[in-house]
């Protein structure tokens, strides 16, 4: 049958016939080894056309050139020795009917000097970028020269590879760089006049097209407008749009809005969660109409009702949804199957991104299989092992994932929940109302536990014969933790923990010192809701900058929360000791850079946040009853193998803790623990 679906409809983009209307727009995951799109970038982008795409888009971006170092683990395209394992990525996807292509670009000043052969980092312009703390060179006219024949010769590699097209990056790099007003101060040929500032985008252009061909793909991925006074405004960014659709060297407009130089200004073109969903669609469908051209456009369209939408009315010819693939590799394959409520949700969380920023691999909050496709699996399979009786303690993250997988697996599974609600740690962060979006990593776990008949049992504090009751041939402890308060030479019971301040059941007093001994968002929270309650409020921090567990793009709305509300921060300081004196605290500080230092701060209330201590109680009841002792063979759980060693021959049932029960970590390790310990019992 012929589906109506908006989403499903082919398009034809010159000779290119793309099966449906969704794809994943470039963006780096910074699985590359070498700068080569080896097994772990290939998988993760065949997984993706597994899951029905027509189209995922490689690299964010690939760089043609030495002098662009790569930033965040980006593909290396000035090198002849990309081209086998792009060409084994196509053909992987091939396989599926997911057609590839691959963005190139020169960064310009969104990389550093620092990196890589340490060669000058070039731009328009000497104007820096904060994000980087580029201080850039003019590009020279023997510089774009150059650049100009590696972009050509890069686009050779591309074909060569079997892609099925390319797109160059004009957003926060050198081509665009010449564009705005913001970044080109020259009064050259390539400066002043707008005609000017494209002079080197023609240039670019016309080398890759006689190297390519008429016929190959080409596309842009474009700034149409860069929001920023100083900036390519929206009128010539859409005049820039019209003259490319009309040259006759493009084939495509992949359209943003924005600037991307700072954390916060890359939040506003990149929203998170408690931003605004789809923030740029209906600036696309303007571009698109002023064009009459094919439009692409990815900004948090995070959800299939919108890219439905998007495509239904016209704003576009093929809507991304690239961070909702990291969440859900296969969306479209949910919607063709009538299972759009299975669809796991991006929660808009951008530990994705975060991470990729601040120097790691992308990973999701709660898809531990993406990024991870070698050794785990996006769809479980059914064990072809005993079918086993497994409790779970705990409903938290860990514990509703370790249950997921193992039903999915076809064990019996009963969780054992000691509140009335699910979610744990996960539930006391959806508190924070900007954050709310994270109770769609509990809510779709549920509705999975429900499809796959698992009970629940809720305000049961299990006891060791709570558990034996069920007479498990396993157990899976994942209790997670209690806070703790920070090492404190005196005050322990005059303090107040930042769970009491994120769950309401302690009020922010008027005047407050909250103290982070841990750095992550439990204390961000924490100071963020107290921010917003009207209390005056100084957060102390030992670290030589605030909540480094969190990353830059998270950090830009709770900034905002802590300018409005007149936060104090004080970093490199410690408390020391709380006393009272008459109805007032007294906190006092430390510095472990200058010894005998110290300063004394008089408030209502001092809040804390010192991480979690395992409730492992239950735990080491079970362990002498257990198989293994609780023991973990490490090398096997990494390897392969059987991992629980067989400690007490006389043992009951085999025993895991995860999650928080095991140590204070987050989210995602409590997901990877559930889903990579699932897998094994």
């Amino acid at each position: 049958m012929t589906s109506t679906d908006p989403l499903l409809q082919p398009f034809q983009l010159k000779h290119l016939t793309l099966k449906n209307r969704v794809m994943s727009t470039s963006h780096e995951p910074a699985y590359s080894e070498d700068g080569m799109p080896k097994e772990r970038y290939r998988l993760y982008h065949a997984e993706k056309a597994k899951g029905g795409m027509a189209l995922t888009m490689t690299a964010g971006s690939a760089v043609v050139s030495r002098d662009s170092p790569a930033a965040f683990g980006n593909l290396h395209a000035y090198d002849d020795a990309i081209v086998p394992w792009l060409a084994e990525l196509a053909d992987a996807c091939h396989e599926h009917d997911c057609k590839v292509m691959i963005q190139l670009t020169h960064l310009g000043r969104r990389t550093n000097w620092n990196k890589a052969d340490w060669l000058p980092v070039l731009s328009a312009s000497p104007v820096r970028e904060a994000a980087h703390r580029t201080f850039p060179k003019t590009a020279e006219d023997w510089d774009l020269d150059r650049v100009v024949a590696d972009y050509a010769s890069a686009a050779q590699r591309m074909q060569a590879a079997g892609l099925d097209g390319i797109e160059f990056e004009a957003y926060g790099h050198l081509m665009d760089g010449f564009w705005s007003p913001a970044t080109n101060q020259r009064d050259d040929e390539h400066g002043g006049a707008l005609d000017n500032r494209l002079r080197f985008t023609w240039r670019v252009l016309d080398a890759v097209r006689a190297a390519v061909g008429p016929e190959f793909i080409v596309g842009i991925r474009m700034v149409a407008d860069e929001d920023m006074d100083k900036g390519l405004s929206k009128e010539e960014g859409i005049e820039i749009a019209r003259r490319l659709a009309s040259s006759g060297t493009i084939d495509f407009l992949n359209v943003i809005r924005g600037h991307i130089d700072t954390d916060a200004a890359l939040t506003k073109v990149i929203p998170l969660h408690g931003m605004r969903s789809s923030p740029h669609l209906d600036f696309a469908g303007e571009v698109r109409a002023a064009t009459k051209f094919p439009v692409f456009h990815a900004a948090r369209i995070s959800d299939v009702a919108t890219a439905r939408h998007a495509i239904a009315t016209g704003k576009l010819d093929m809507v991304g949804m690239t961070r909702a693939h990291i969440a859900d590799p296969h969306i479209t394959k949910k919607v063709m199957a009538g299972e759009e409520h299975r669809i796991r949700p991006c929660v808009g969380a951008t530990y994705c991104l975060d991470r990729i920023y601040e120097g790691g691999g992308a990973l999701c909050i709660h898809n531990a299989a993406t990024g991870r496709e070698a050794t785990i699996p996006h769809v479980i399979s059914r064990t072809d092992g005993p079918l086993r009786n497994i409790v779970v303690v705990g409903a938290g993250a860990a514990g509703l994932e370790a249950a997921r997988v193992l039903a999915e697996r076809g064990h019996k599974v009963t969780v054992l929940e000691a509140s009335s609600q699910a979610g744990g740690q996960v539930r006391l962060a959806a508190q924070n109302p900007r954050r709310r979006e994270l109770i769609g990593i509990v809510d779709w776990r549920l509705a999975e536990l429900e499809r796959l008949g698992v009970e629940i049992r809720y305000d049961i504090w299990a006891g060791r014969d709570d558990v034996l009751a069920y007479e498990p041939d396993a157990v899976v402890i994942a209790t997670g933790g209690l806070p703790q308060n920070p090492p404190l030479d005196a005050g322990d019971d005059l303090v107040t923990s930042s769970w009491d301040i994120i769950a309401g059941s302690v009020k922010p007093a008027e005047n407050v010192l909250l103290y982070d001994d841990n750095g992550g968002h439990q204390g961000m929270t924490a100071a963020e809701l107290i921010g917003k309650a009207g209390a005056r409020l100084e957060l102390v921090s030992p670290e030589r900058f605030f909540a480094p567990e969190i990353g830059g793009m998270n950090h830009v709305p709770y900034m905002e929360a802590f300018h409005r509300a007149g936060v104090k921060i004080t970093i490199n300081t410690r408390v020391k000791s709380v006393r009272r004196d008459g109805n007032q605290l007294v906190a006092t500080l430390s510095s472990d850079f200058a010894e005998g230092w110290s300063e004394e701060r008089r408030v209502d209330q001092v809040v804390v946040e010192h991480g979690t201590l395992p409730l492992d109680d239950l735990y080491l009841e079970l362990r002498p009853l257990s198989k293994n002792g609780g023991a973990i063979d490490y090398e096997r759980l990494v390897n392969g193998g059987e991992i629980f060693p067989e400690k007490n021959p006389g043992g009951r049932f085999l025993l895991l803790r995860i999650g928080d029960a095991v140590q204070a970590r987050n989210i995602h390790a409590a997901i990877y623990d559930g889903i990579r310990f699932g897998l094994r019992i």
